[in-house]
């Protein structure tokens, strides 16, 4: 098995609002948040070239971001999803595993310590 990831970057704020009036992330905040697609192929199932899938053919995914998340509000642009790390992960690996069948995991990471990560 082979495995290729790619990283990348935006800001936006959320509202964790199910938690308590007390926890300070169910007030508006934001984050640089880092995803990483993590994609996958068996030794047969490369291409020609040798890939698991060509990077450049992930600037879709790029511009996806740009145009959907970056410097939004994920309460909006998740349509009603609590924006947790977690459910950010499931709902990316969701709107994106039928462009790109080799998509074994999304990683998202809100703090440079911490990451939640959406492996099916």
């Amino acid at each position: 098995m082979f495995t290729i990831s790619k990283e990348f970057h935006f800001s936006a704020s959320h509202v964790l609002d199910r938690l308590p009036d007390t926890h300070p992330c169910a007030r508006m905040h934001g984050h640089n948040y880092v995803v990483v697609l993590e994609l996958s192929a068996e030794d047969e199932d490369r291409t020609d070239s040798g890939f698991v899938r060509d990077f450049c053919e992930l600037s879709v995914f790029k511009a996806w971001v740009d145009a959907a998340l970056d410097h939004r509000h994920l309460n909006e642009a998740m349509a009603g999803l609590p924006p947790s790390a977690e459910n950010l992960a499931k709902w990316i690996f969701d709107t994106w595993a039928g462009e790109f069948p080799e998509l074994g995991a999304v990683k998202v990471s809100e703090t440079p310590k911490t990451w939640a990560v959406y492996r099916p």
